[in-house]
């Protein structure tokens, strides 16, 4: 499976690893590694280089959006993995309406994309859930920036593939 994740400033990254500090008891995002995914694409049917080359046209005259960190939130049951998932809450119009340009152009993941994509940036999950509410408690500086290029994701490898700008 890829992906076109967004690319994480360093201060969002910072807050999630500093919170997921204050959760021991659950699993951290490794250092480094905190993503927020604006669409899956399945590679199912055609090799990577296809479906990346397609999502270069679809992203080709879209432009770059504001996104803003706007508190620390939960799913309590996740679609999939260990439960509960905390997460930095994003606000983003124009990352829901790029989203909805890829589900458009790409094959949308049942429960997790379309009108239930809920962007965020994962904080730690599978933790005890009295620790993990507390930190639905925190009051934090909202942190705002400009996405003008996304990551091509290899989930298989790990690994990011390339990027592609927006704007």
């Amino acid at each position: 499976m890829f992906s076109l994740n967004v690319p994480i400033p360093g201060d969002v990254a910072r807050l999630a690893s500093d919170l997921a500090r204050e959760w021991p008891s659950a699993s951290p995002r490794p250092r480094g590694e905190h993503s927020m995914v604006a669409k899956r694409l399945a590679t199912d049917d055609h090799p990577a280089s296809v479906v990346e080359a397609r999502a270069r046209e679809v992203l080709a005259d879209q432009p770059a959006v504001a996104v803003r960190i706007t508190g620390v939130d939960w799913f309590a049951e996740p679609t999939s993995g260990t439960a509960p998932v905390v997460y930095l809450a994003v606000e983003s119009p124009g990352l829901h309406d790029l989203h909805r340009t890829l589900c458009d152009a790409f094959h949308t993941v049942p429960r997790l994309e379309g009108e239930e994509y809920t962007p965020h940036v994962t904080v730690a999950r599978g933790g005890d859930r009295a620790s993990g509410r507390r930190l639905l408690d925190r009051d934090i500086e909202p942190i705002e920036w400009v996405v003008d290029e996304l990551a091509f994701y290899d989930a298989a490898h790990a690994v990011e593939s390339g990027r592609v700008s927006l704007g």
